[in-house]
């Protein structure tokens, strides 16, 4: 791919996701619906999803980023359900797929069927969960979403080298496909133990921001290589080394921590953009490979691995959500017995992305005696839409699904009642501090100073309290956490003006007006999260 389509397709992707997020639309959805129409408009470049590109250099900042953002407890908690997903199901689909492909498509060898059941299993480790936390589910289906997200492609490659080097004429035992997958799991959990703690100690003792934003932008491409290079998982190392530095990232001074985060947020959103509207842009690729096979066969195979794609996902979340609390009775004191919406809604939100789509098109053209590879045109046909077929179908009709299901529902009083007693008792272990600190002469101040620093912790104690009780306004449709925001931007945006205006009549320099800024974008961050 040339640099001269490169930067139309980042800043297309960017733009279409820039209107999707402004009309509250999911983003993954309309990127792959613009990239389809954008195939055949002429002047548009054809697009090749490269493996070589996008397993080593795009998954890994992806699933960083979500590693950061994932909650280590929460899927400590969460572990059997977790695991149940992506390593139990990746493999139930991969062998279940595949023998309905053998068994449906004459002539297709059963490793190479096997080879698309492993392509096709694990679902898309961004689409579910950012789906799932814009419709609102319960914060448990999403960790459990995402803790297997993270975890799934490992299994899911791990499977496909299996089942191409038996097509590739190499054999296949179940001891050498258990050797394989014990190596890729336990070889990339420990590289990522091993990367985890230096990396924490390096990050910690960054203070130059230039410096922190590089070595952070290094980090999950050093775990993932580091892993391969062991032939180990390298999915998994980075998850760990991810999960570990999210979980530690408090260590980190606050400025620091600040950008890091604008800048992987910024890297996290160009990648998922392109990455979608890539997917579309694939058909004419996937389509121009076909020869020797009939529309009515297509369309037949099509829609049948995509209905097995779905349903063997609903087969194995009942039993796997209700056999463990049923053999159980821990299980079933401490977990007590789900509602049937939870494995309904996780069934449904299996999604496949580009992982599929870039392990198919790394299938290799020919086998050990020079013969092309048999079936790989209609392995890439029939991958290519299970991925767009699953994000548009499920896609689109997760969020009515999850608005019509009685799920329980998020309260979010509660969430401001706990937030606030943690910030009540957050407060009075800062005003004992604050008492130690005074009684040592060197921390004398004068009295004004000293009460300005006891009226923000009172400040701090008090404003979650007064906007926990606070109702909606009748008359304009307000809550209370929406006025306290929009008239502290509002005083804030009064105070940045006047800084402006002074700069303007060379009262002040623009090195004081950038620090000065400086200061109200950090007061404006903190009413803008004031909630949150």
């Amino acid at each position: 791919m040339s640099s001269s389509a490169l930067l139309p397709l980042i800043a297309g992707s960017a733009a279409v996701a820039g209107v999707a997020r402004r009309l509250r639309f999911s983003a993954p959805l309309l990127l792959v619906a613009v990239g389809l129409a954008a195939a055949y408009v002429p002047g548009v470049p054809t697009y090749t999803l490269d493996p070589g590109l996008v397993l080593p250099l795009v998954l890994p900042p992806l699933l960083y980023t979500a590693a950061l953002d994932s909650s280590y407890r929460s899927l400590r908690a969460n572990v059997r359900p977790v695991a149940m997903l992506s390593i139990g199901f990746v493999l139930f689909s991969t062998v279940v797929v595949g023998l309905i492909v053998y068994a449906a498509i004459p002539g297709l060898p059963i490793a190479a069927a096997f080879v698309l059941g492993a392509v096709v299993a694990p679902p898309d480790a961004v689409a579910a969960t950012a789906i799932a936390r814009r419709v609102g589910l319960p914060a448990r289906v999403v960790t459990i979403l995402q803790g297997e997200s993270l975890v799934n492609d490992a299994t899911a490659i791990t499977a496909y080298r299996v089942a191409v080097a038996a097509a590739l004429g190499e054999g296949f035992s179940w001891g050498t496909a258990f050797g394989e997958f014990l190596l890729a799991a336990l070889g990339g959990t420990a590289v990522g133990l091993v990367l985890m703690v230096p990396l924490q100690w390096a990050r910690q003792r960054l203070q130059d921001p230039l410096l922190l934003n590089t070595f952070s932008l290094l980090v999950p491409f050093a775990a993932y290589a580091a892993a391969e290079a062991f032939h180990a998982s390298g999915v998994i190392a980075v998850v760990v080394v991810g999960l570990y530095l999210g979980h530690h990232a408090h260590t980190v001074d606050f400025a620091l921590r600040l950008q890091e985060d604008s800048v992987w947020r910024m890297v996290a959103f160009i990648l998922e953009s392109t990455v979608f509207a890539l997917i579309g842009l694939q058909l004419p690729v996937v389509l121009r490979a076909l020869r020797g096979y009939s529309s009515a066969e297509l369309l037949g195979w099509a829609l049948l691995v995509l209905g097995a794609v779905i349903v063997v996902r609903f087969v194995w979340c009942w039993p796997a959500t209700y056999l463990p609390i049923l053999l159980s009775s821990r299980i079933r004191e401490r977990e007590g017995v789900p509602e049937w919406t939870r494995p309904f809604v996780i069934a449904w939100a299996g999604m496949r992305g580009v992982v599929s789509l870039a392990v198919a098109f790394s299938i290799p053209e020919t086998v050990d005696d020079g013969s092309p590879f048999p079936g790989r045109e209609l392995i890439l046909y029939l991958t290519f839409v299970v991925v767009i077929g699953t994000l548009l179908l499920q896609g689109l009709t997760l969020p009515k699904l999850v608005r019509l299901l009685p799920l329980p529902e998020v309260d979010p009083q509660r969430r401001v009642l706990i937030q606030a007693q943690a910030q009540n008792d957050a407060s009075l272990a800062a005003v004992d501090r604050l008492d130690q600190l005074l009684t040592d002469p060197r921390n004398q101040l004068p009295e004004a100073l000293e009460q300005r620093l006891r009226r923000v912790l009172e400040r701090r104690q008090n404003g979650v309290w007064e906007r926990l009780g606070a109702a909606v306004d009748e008359e304009t449709g307000e809550s209370a956490d929406a006025v306290y925001r929009r008239l502290g931007k509002a005083t804030i945006a009064a105070e940045r003006d006047v800084f402006v205006e002074l700069r303007d009549s060379d009262r002040i320099d623009d090195e004081l007006l950038r620090r000065l800024i400086r200061q109200l974008d950090y007061e404006e961050a903190l009413v803008d999260h004031a909630e949150e």
